[in-house]
């Protein structure tokens, strides 16, 4: 007897074949070069309809310390590795605070953008803004 039954790597595969133009997005979801990591912890906040914040906590930097990027609809926020510089001028009893490097790394939509980012008392909030051009708004069509 043949085994017709249909197995899916991806469970977007099935929705590929309803959607156009969506490629790029599924496989952003599914990038397996993705690594996941719980350092430092951050918070999204939707702030309204269109404003979102990225909240990061990174005590022990300072605002020189971080790099902000964009690049293909990903931001990418990123240190430099501050515990090698303290290890030669100070004698820790105990290190609760890290503050080793990191790259957090942010898949964001086409019509998303970084509108700025503000750092005060360890956390870095950057704010974001989903932007709606003319031709992607809801619009009539007239029938002939």
């Amino acid at each position: 007897m043949v085994n017709t039954t249909l197995t899916v790597d991806n469970p977007f595969d099935r929705v590929r074949t309803y959607s156009i133009g969506f490629d790029r997005m599924f496989d952003r979801l599914f990038d397996e070069n993705v690594v996941t990591t719980n350092y430092p912890p951050y918070n999204i906040v939707k702030t309204s309809d269109e404003k979102y914040a990225i909240e990061i906590a990174i005590a022990g930097f300072s605002k020189n310390d971080i790099e902000i990027e964009t690049e293909e609809n990903t931001l990418v926020i990123k240190t430099s590795d501050k515990e090698e510089e303290d290890k030669n001028d100070v004698e820790y009893l105990h290190k609760g605070i890290s503050a080793r490097a990191f790259k957090r790394s942010f898949s964001l939509a086409d019509d998303v953008v970084v509108k700025g980012a503000t750092f005060e008392n360890g956390l870095l909030i950057v704010d974001l803004e989903r932007i709606i051009p003319e031709e992607k708004k809801p619009r009539k069509i007239s029938i002939k």
